[in-house]
């Protein structure tokens, strides 16, 4: 892998880290707004839309594409090593 690759992997475990690792406790209930609405008023928009005629269609097409051999071979690289001490329960 190049080190962009491991940035992403990175950046990838470190945000499911931030979303699946903490533990949300409700403290309070939530209470939503005395509202009065006149329902008798109002109209929602109307839209004419015209949207294009599209046909797609496959065909055949001969082109010159580029033969690539790719060796592989190993390296030592540094990686991140990440210890997660997930939040007790209560």
């Amino acid at each position: 892998m190049k080190k962009n690759s491991y940035l992403a992997l990175l950046t990838g475990t470190a945000l499911t880290l931030a979303l699946y690792g903490c533990d949300v406790d409700q403290t309070q209930e939530g209470k939503m707004p005395d509202v009065d609405v006149d329902v008798t008023e109002g109209q929602l928009p109307e839209y004419d839309v015209d949207t294009p005629d599209v046909d797609v269609e496959m065909e055949k097409e001969v082109i010159e594409v580029p033969d690539v051999d790719v060796e592989m071979e190993e390296e030592v690289i540094e990686v991140p090593d990440v210890d997660v001490d997930m939040p007790k329960d209560d």
